[in-house]
């Protein structure tokens, strides 16, 4: 019963910004570290972006300096925001966290996934 949600995909233009959302609900007694991946057609997933609790974050060398992730505690909440889009961020974000459920368990959870196409 955890979910985890995903919006603010769309399609901009090359050099656009645009800033997705995850939000975690369900049984939840805390989140640990979360994520930002995309996957591309024809591609494998790809790590984007990581967030500790803590604040401490990770990001991959194709995205430094663009993308900014960050995290609301109190409400569950990550957020990614993507400026100086390219054509080559196009894919579909998908967002991980790992939740501890009421039964003291961490499981790692997948959102469904908001598309972004960056056009030339």
């Amino acid at each position: 019963q955890v979910q985890l949600v995903e919006s603010g995909g769309g399609l901009v233009q090359a050099g656009g910004r645009l800033r997705l959302s995850c939000v975690v609900s369900g049984s939840i007694l805390s989140v640990n570290d979360m994520g930002w991946y995309r996957q591309a057609p024809g591609e494998q997933r790809e790590l984007v972006a990581t967030i500790t609790s803590g604040g401490s974050t990770n990001y991959a060398d194709s995205v430094k300096g663009r993308f900014t992730i960050s995290r609301d505690n109190a409400k569950n909440t990550m957020y990614l925001q993507m400026n100086s889009l390219k054509p080559e961020d196009t894919a579909v974000y998908y967002c991980n966290a790992e939740v501890v459920t009421p039964a003291w368990i961490a499981f790692p959870y997948w959102g469904q996934g908001t598309q972004v196409t960056v056009s030339s």
